[in-house]
């Protein structure tokens, strides 16, 4: 006889939209109700969280199937999720700050948590040519994780050229952009700006979406605010409004700071998805652009200089000259390879695009680097 095993247990981040007449108590209650039968299903609720406001509330349970979850729920309450995701227990965490109930609401009779899962998150993203001095480097890193625990930022993920960081409070989250833009600018004041600068992306969102990881909505916009180049910090149109709400209906305006509308936000995502998809072709043409997006050519080159400050053509071409700069970094092709692989046509062309973007060959880069 062979004993069957056990399968392991993962966890899962599910979602519900409630009615306008739910409050944080009811939500208790049903969480209550779902304790009770969890063993039943194999589940082991491990908190949740309630947004009052947005009417909201997400769960998070220890189950071996993310059915299990929504057949305890069915039981229980009756209120299946609108959605539900596999996650990580360690990046929960970092974006939400805990994957237990908040410890004024242990040992209580009835554990009423309200307690939103939104959040701001910043992406920074360091534009960099050449390669950077190590010290340097470590410098910047030092002064950025001092900067993010000044304003209750917790950094999810980080590597040499980029951070993703978390924020309860939108103020803070871009007051501590401004911070670490004033202070990126003092450490690097002897550097080569069109090579070496730092560019900032803010957005607000919930954990669980159509999407299958958390945030994923949120974060893929904020990465694609850092390839806008009108300002050094980038906003999204629900930053924008959620700050002025904090802040007497004042928003800080300036060259430093450009917040998206709605419309803009539309534009980005719909631009990005579709050069995600066709850069590599080297026949995409402006044409074809125009054509997906739904615009004129000369409608498409006013909207791409008011919002990327690039033409068409250039947002393009740089696109693809970040992807080859990239792959000259792993040394895993030769330059006629990668020139071919980022959609250039020949490698002569490749070649005098990177030289007027960066001053130097492919092939001198190599070498310098």
């Amino acid at each position: 006889m062979v004993l069957k095993k056990n399968k392991p247990l993962s966890i899962f981040m599910d979602r519900h939209d409630v009615s306008d007449i739910v409050t944080a108590e009811n939500v208790a209650q049903l969480h209550q109700e779902d304790l009770k039968i969890q063993h039943k299903y194999g589940c082991n609720g491990l908190t949740y969280w309630f947004d009052d406001k947005r009417k909201t509330a997400f769960c998070l349970v220890e189950a071996p199937t993310a059915q299990a979850v929504i057949n305890m729920h069915n039981k229980a309450h009756g209120e299946v999720p609108h959605r539900i995701i596999e996650v990580d227990a360690n990046l929960v965490e970092s974006f939400l700050g805990r994957i237990e109930d908040p410890e004024k609401s242990k040992n209580t009779k009835l554990n009423i948590i309200n307690d939103p899962a939104f959040r701001t998150l910043m992406v920074m993203e360091i534009k960099k040519f050449l390669l950077t001095k190590e010290e340097v480097l470590q410098n910047i890193n030092k002064l950025f994780n001092k900067i993010f625990g000044n304003f209750n930022g917790t950094v999810v993920k980080k590597n040499e050229d980029y951070f993703l960081v978390s924020f309860q409070s939108v103020s803070k989250a871009l007051l501590c952009a401004l911070e670490i833009q004033s202070q990126f600018k003092i450490i690097t004041k002897d550097f080569d700006n069109n090579n070496f600068h730092l560019k900032i992306g803010l957005n607000s969102g919930v954990p669980v979406t159509k999407k299958t990881t958390l945030f994923e909505d949120t974060i893929k916009l904020a990465e694609r605010m850092c390839n806008i180049s009108n300002a050094d910090i980038v906003v999204s149109s629900e930053v924008k409004d959620l700050y002025k709400s904090e802040n007497m209906n004042i928003f800080i305006d300036g060259k430093q700071v450009f917040a998206l509308t709605t419309a803009d936000e539309k534009f980005l995502n719909n631009l990005m998805d579709y050069t995600e998809e066709k850069w590599r072709n080297t026949d995409l043409k402006v044409d074809d652009f125009c054509k997906h997006l739904g615009y004129s050519k000369s409608q498409l080159y006013r909207k791409m200089i008011s919002l990327i400050d690039k033409s068409p053509n250039t947002f393009l071409k740089e696109f693809r000259l970040n992807k080859a700069l990239k792959l000259l970094n792993k040394r895993t092709s030769n330059i006629s390879e990668i020139a071919y692989e980022t959609g250039f046509n020949s490698l002569s062309y490749f070649s005098k695009c990177f030289q007027k973007r960066y001053n130097l060959l492919p092939s001198n880069y190599l070498n310098v680097n």
